[in-house]
């Protein structure tokens, strides 16, 4: 039977006193707090351990939708610990740190035929990159819209950024350095859109599919692929256009 060097159990000793004393402090925690301690599960990953409530911690929300299209939030609550939340905090400093696909999600209860559209962000960008590439104006803004809301500074989960949510690796193809530069992203996002139209002939349902699902996916399944969010993308895109080629 081989013998142990001291070093090592002096190492298992260490370790097992810090374990102790871990548990100590917890368990005094829970008596002087009360046993409700929720684990909370940051979207960067960071665990939380806390037994206050979002209003003991000084945090009180703009609503409480539960929607899988959500903003993450990073924010200093009143006790100065950085917190993340994915409801909008009221009367404090905060940072958004990730958006998703505006019009993707499938339970979405915007009415995309009667949300109000936005015509005056960006005019000149639109109207120049429009011009450039030979793309509708309505079909950039649609995008536009359905990708982030027009909200300049939109960053994914999936690491999609900017306006019309370029991918960082698609972005270096287009010559896009900074995605969150409003002039760089509808340039290249526009550049997007007229290589799509172009691979599938023009067509503007295709190549929006390609343009959520990407384009190997509306190949393989030689069109709109079966994916609850493309379809629903789809459709959206289609309705937003219609609206703001009425309106430009």
């Amino acid at each position: 039977m081989p013998i142990m060097h001291s070093n090592f159990l002096s190492f298992w000793n260490i370790r097992t006193l810090i374990i102790s004393l871990l548990m100590m402090a917890f368990c005094t925690v829970s008596s002087v707090y009360g046993a409700g301690v929720r684990k909370i599960v940051h979207p960067d990953g960071r665990v939380e351990y806390t037994n206050l409530s979002d209003k003991q911690r000084g945090v009180h929300y703009t609503n409480k939708s539960k929607s899988s299209t959500q903003s993450i939030y990073k924010y200093r609550n009143d006790k100065g610990v950085i917190t993340y939340t994915d409801q909008r905090p009221i009367n404090l400093n905060y940072e958004v740190l990730r958006f998703d696909c505006y019009a993707c999600s499938v339970a979405s209860t915007v009415n995309w035929h009667s949300t109000p559209l936005n015509t005056d962000a960006y005019q000149n960008q639109v109207k120049a990159m429009s011009n450039k590439y030979g793309v509708d104006a309505a079909l950039v803004r649609a995008v536009i819209h359905a990708e982030s809301a027009f909200r300049v500074n939109a960053v994914s989960r999936a690491g999609a950024q900017g306006l019309m949510q370029l991918m960082p690796a698609t972005a270096r193809d287009l010559g896009v350095t900074n995605s969150l530069n409003a002039n760089q992203n509808i340039e290249g996002g526009t550049k997007y859109l007229a290589e799509l139209l172009k691979r599938f002939s023009g067509d503007i349902a295709l190549a929006t599919a390609a343009y959520n699902a990407g384009p190997g996916a509306v190949t393989r399944y030689n069109g709109i692929p079966p994916y609850a969010e493309t379809q629903a993308y789809v459709k959206r895109v289609a309705i937003l256009k219609t609206r703001y080629a009425q309106v430009n």
